[in-house]
C-alpha cells in the first residue's frame, strides 16, 4: 500500500502546485486588465539597461 499513498500524495501535491499558478496567473491577468506595471525586474526594460557581455554572439 505503499505504493498507493505515494502516488496519492503525488497527485496531493500536484494539484497544491497547480492551484498556486493558476493562483498566479489569475493575479498577472488582473494586473494586465488594470494596466498596471509589471514589478519584475526582468524582461525588456532590464535588457536596455544591461551591459553587453564579450561572449553575446554579436559578430562585428
Amino acid at each position: 500500500m505503499a505504493k498507493n499513498e505515494s502516488a496519492k500524495a503525488r497527485q496531493e501535491r500536484l494539484a497544491a502546485e497547480l492551484r498556486a499558478n493558476l493562483q498566479k496567473r489569475k493575479v498577472q491577468a488582473r494586473a494586465r486588465r488594470a494596466g498596471d506595471a509589471d514589478r519584475r525586474d526582468e524582461g525588456i526594460a532590464a535588457a536596455k539597461d544591461a551591459k553587453p557581455r564579450a561572449d553575446d554572439g554579436a559578430q562585428s
